[in-house]
Formats: C-alpha cells, sequence, structure tokens
C-alpha cells in the first residue's frame, strides 16, 4: 500500500476526502486526550457534528472550522491565503513614477500682482 504522502488527492472521491478529513480530526482530538464531548463543548457543536466530521459524513464548513480552531489546527488554511504578485513590468512602472526631486515653486509666478480684470 502507498503512504498517504504520496497519494495525490484530486484522485480521491469527494467521500474519501471527508473520510480523510475525520480521520485527521479523530487522530488530532486523541492526541490531545480529548473526548468527543470535550471538543463538541470546546467548538461549540453538538457531540454528533462531531461523530458526523470523524465518520466521513461531512459537515458545514463553518463546523468545520470551529472544530479545527478547537484543536488549534487552523494553520491548516495557510496555504489557501494568497498574496498578491505584482508583475515585473508593474513594478518597473510603478518605480518609474516615483517623484525623485521636490519642486520650488517659481518667484516670478508667486509675485506676479493680481489683475483687475
Amino acid at each position: 500500500m502507498m503512504e498517504k504522502n504520496n497519494i495525490a488527492l484530486h484522485e480521491f472521491s469527494d467521500k474519501a476526502i471527508l473520510a480523510e478529513l475525520g480521520d485527521f480530526v479523530k487522530r488530532t482530538r486523541l492526541e490531545q486526550n480529548k473526548t468527543q464531548q470535550q471538543l463538541a463543548d470546546l467548538a461549540g457543536v453538538n457531540r454528533s457534528t462531531i461523530v458526523q466530521i470523524e465518520n466521513g459524513n461531512g459537515s458545514t464548513m463553518l463546523s468545520f472550522i470551529q472544530v479545527l480552531r478547537s484543536l488549534e489546527q487552523l494553520h491548516l488554511f495557510a496555504s489557501f491565503q494568497q498574496k498578491p504578485l505584482i508583475s515585473p513590468l508593474l513594478l518597473a512602472k510603478q518605480e518609474m513614477r516615483k517623484r525623485r526631486r521636490a519642486r520650488t515653486i517659481p518667484k516670478s509666478i508667486s509675485k506676479k500682482p493680481k489683475s483687475d480684470w
């Protein structure tokens, strides 16, 4: 059997992915020595929600996030964050637009008398 690290997740069925997520929640909960009820209380969900997740039957995304937060596993979502990338051309254009020196107002313009017109 192949190790889980070598398996391409995109080849999994949706049900298999839910089962993997449920296994992860269960393993993490047991490593932290928490009962399903303790985790449910920490997450603010029913124990039946924990049972559903651990059995791979799914749940709402909100409940799953609450469970991961209670297990201190929200760092798993870090790979979803995308930093905006600036293309090198746009960066060069922005660099060219930066001011390089300050302007002074010519004295001849500022001392002209106002017209009566």
